[in-house]
């Protein structure tokens, strides 16, 4: 018997997926539980109308990241902070210091997770991060650490 999955199904297969399953399988477990409905042309029909939807909503937020990648390339974040002899930083700057400067200067709002940093920023000057925005799209921001 074919279904479509609702769900994941370990071993049998993942949500939005067209699979064969033995019929008492089917009509005693999976259709009861919601894990699944019966492949009629009607259904079939809904779940490629569903998967051509799903992929213009993804064609159309890379194109977005894309967009936002090549703005936030042109930007440069200033912070402020309080150095010592040298350019030493007292304390350092952390993608949260970032991320929230980048929110205050420039309207755009990035978790602090998605920021690759090596380490800490304990020195004064300019260094590019890399903000990963989208799986497939990455951007290099230009921090400059200033003297406060």
């Amino acid at each position: 018997m074919k279904i479509i999955l609702q769900k994941d199904v370990k071993g049998l297969g993942k949500k939005g997926e067209l699979v064969n399953a033995k019929d008492g399988y089917a009509r005693n477990y999976i259709i009861p539980k919601g894990l699944g409905k019966e492949a009629t042309d009607g259904n079939v029909k809904v779940l490629k109308e569903q998967k051509k939807a799903k992929k213009i909503r993804q064609q159309e937020e890379l194109a977005e990241a894309k967009d936002l990648a090549d703005k936030m390339s042109k930007l440069t974040v200033e912070i402020k902070s309080k150095a010592g002899e040298n350019g030493k930083l007292f304390g350092s700057i952390t993608t949260k210091d970032i991320a929230k400067e980048l929110n205050k200067q420039h309207k755009i709002k990035v978790d602090k997770r998605k920021m690759k940093l090596d380490g800490n920023i304990k020195t004064l000057g300019a260094r590019f991060i890399e903000v990963k925005i989208h799986p497939k799209v990455t951007a290099k921001v230009k921090v400059n650490v200033l003297e406060a």
